[in-house]
C-alpha cells in the first residue's frame, strides 16, 4: 500500500505538490477565520483580571448540564436576537465557549465584526473539563 503511494507521489508530483499547498491553505485560513483561540489558563486570567466575559453558545439544556462559573448563555442561533445583552461588556473580551469548538469561532467572528473584542476557548467545554476545571450546575 505504501508502495503504491509512494509510486503515485513519483509519478504525479506536480497534482500532489498542488493537494499539498491547498491543504495548507485551507488549515491556515480555518484557524484564522473565528479569531483568538485561548486556551483554559488564558480564559482563567482574563476573567479573574475582570478583562473576559465567558459566552457559553451551548442549548439551554447543555448549560444547564454544566458551565463555567459566571458564563453568560445565549445558544448560538438565538445570539443575533439578543446581542443587545452583551453591550455593556463591550470593555471585555468576549471568550465564546461551546461543546468541542464547533459554533465558538463563527460566534466569534459575528461579534467581532459588530465590534466586540472576541475569542473562543480552543476545543469548547470538552477542553475545559479535560482540564479537571470546575463547572457548576
Amino acid at each position: 500500500m505504501l508502495a503504491h503511494l509512494i509510486e503515485f507521489a513519483t509519478n504525479h508530483y506536480a497534482l500532489v505538490g498542488t493537494f499539498a499547498v491547498l491543504l495548507v491553505l485551507l488549515i491556515v485560513t480555518e484557524l484564522r477565520k473565528g479569531g483568538k483561540s485561548l486556551s483554559s489558563r488564558e480564559l482563567t486570567a482574563l476573567v479573574n483580571a475582570d478583562q473576559g466575559l465567558v459566552l457559553d453558545v451551548r442549548s439551554n439544556k447543555d448549560f444547564a448540564a454544566g458551565h463555567i462559573v459566571d458564563a453568560l448563555n445565549i445558544p448560538h442561533e438565538k445570539l443575533s436576537s439578543r446581542m443587545s445583552e452583551l453591550e455593556k461588556h463591550k470593555a471585555k473580551t468576549i471568550i465564546v465557549v461551546d461543546a468541542l469548538g464547533q459554533h465558538a469561532g463563527g460566534v466569534a467572528r459575528d461579534l467581532q465584526k459588530v465590534g466586540f473584542t472576541a475569542a473562543k476557548l480552543g476545543g469548547g467545554i470538552a477542553t475545559w473539563r479535560g482540564d479537571n476545571l470546575p463547572v457548576v450546575k
